[in-house]
């Protein structure tokens, strides 16, 4: 998908990466900015990466939160049960922090390595697993774009409801980071995790007048990245949101860890009573100029 430049519109959220424990704490946060006044789903354009290509699926599809409180104690949606493999993930990271290696190399190289270790089996698993829990197959009419990347030729992508490609694929291909997941089929390629594109790829919001960015590693990666984005998108209005120390200890120390799915959802739900007071006022007005000028939504 190509973004055109100049585009003016309201409201963009851009929901970041975060793995298992992060993917719960948002929608934690969301479901009580909801309680608050603040949904997040009236965003005119969601960016989805990994932990927030589900989140942004939920929210944009309509989706009830309050049932990923304690998923694995209910029908339906799940956890992934796939184990992390430490040493892939860890040969993954090791080639991200080679200095002056280019971006495009460093995808590349961690795309052999995501197709090196790779199952059939445990991609079909994602993909039930993704389908679950997000709770739809059919993409919104709400804008809603994830992010991707070829695992082949490391070239990012991009997907929303035109691009033929069918959500839970879309959600599962942006949440799958080498080492904890597959590599998704798509179209007969294979995709692996958005964040290797650029974080949280809030660049992608561009034209946006206000801009939420909800970023669950935002205590764990350095922001130089992110203001870099945020100074391309120029929003005259930006509302960050990085986990709050309560959160952070609810995290644990494996982002991938199941047993801390429950209390980061809780943290988040926690973190939205303050977090509604900062959002209110900025989503609101927004909304009310949207509809006297008339801007277009996406």
């Amino acid at each position: 998908m190509h973004l055109g430049t100049g585009a003016t519109f309201g409201r963009a959220l851009v929901l970041g990466p975060g793995g298992l424990v992060g993917t719960a704490w948002m929608a934690g946060l969301a479901a009580g900015l909801r309680r608050g006044g603040v949904d997040l789903g009236e965003a005119d354009l969601t960016i989805g990466t990994s932990a927030g290509a589900i989140v942004g699926a939920l929210l944009a599809t309509g989706q009830d939160l309050d049932r990923l409180a304690a998923p694995a104690r209910r029908p339906g949606p799940a956890a992934p049960r796939r184990e992390v493999d430490a040493a892939v993930m860890g040969s993954v990271f090791a080639v991200l922090g080679e200095e002056g290696l280019d971006p495009g190399e460093a995808r590349r190289r961690v795309g052999r390595i995501a197709l090196d270790h790779a199952g059939s089996d445990d991609e079909r698993a994602l993909l039930a697993a993704r389908g679950a829990l997000i709770g739809s197959t059919t993409w919104p009419d709400r804008q809603l774009m994830l992010t991707a990347v070829d695992a082949a030729t490391g070239e990012p992508v991009v997907w929303d409801r035109t691009s033929g490609v069918p959500l839970v694929h879309a959600v599962a291909a942006s949440s799958a980071f080498p080492g904890a997941e597959p590599p998704v089929a798509v179209q007969g390629r294979r995709y692996m995790d958005g964040a290797l594109r650029a974080g949280t790829n809030a660049d992608l919001a561009a034209g946006a007048h206000t801009l939420v960015v909800v970023e669950p590693l935002a205590h764990v990666f350095p922001r130089e990245q992110l203001e870099q984005q945020l100074a391309a998108v120029g929003a005259r209005a930006v509302v960050t949101v990085g986990p709050d120390p309560d959160a952070v200890r609810a995290f644990g120390s494996d982002l991938q860890d199941r047993a801390n799915w429950e209390p980061a959802y809780r943290a988040g739900l926690g973190q939205a009573t303050a977090t509604v007071e900062r959002l209110r006022p900025v989503w609101k007005a927004e909304a009310e100029a949207a509809a006297e000028a008339h801007w277009p939504t996406r």
